[in-house]
């Protein structure tokens, strides 16, 4: 049974950082691509960052790239969202989602199965 669950989110202040863990069971997360998503109060879901089946292919939304950071440690089967230079607008609940297709996209149509996610705030 495919399972992913979020951790590491909290109330950071602007300019902190944060790293998200994506805890992954029921299959290997080196065998898939992996995404990171976020959705802010209000707003729809959208993609932020996503890293391929061999972690050699990264991809990152415009309004993050340079501040955030995808890996995967596939010792613990887990995918990371490091982070940095926080601002009140990066605050939403963050979801990880894995997808069978062999793409490596932010596209959330794409992806098959989701975590419940995990709220990250930024505020002073």
């Amino acid at each position: 049974q495919v399972q992913l669950v979020e951790s590491g989110g909290g109330l950071v202040q602007p300019g902190g950082s944060l790293r998200l863990a994506c805890a992954a069971s029921g299959f290997n997360v080196e065998s898939y691509t992996i995404g990171w998503f976020r959705q802010a109060p209000g707003k729809e879901r959208e993609g932020v960052s996503c890293i391929s089946t061999s972690g050699a292919t990264t991809y990152y939304a415009d309004s993050v790239k340079g501040r955030f950071t995808i890996s995967k440690d596939s010792s613990k089967n887990t995918v990371y969202l490091q982070m940095n230079s926080l601002t009140p607008e990066d605050t939403a609940v963050y979801y990880c989602a894995v997808t069978k297709r062999w793409t490596v996209t932010i596209d959330l149509a794409e992806y098959d199965y989701w975590g419940q996610g995990t709220q990250v705030t930024v505020s002073s």
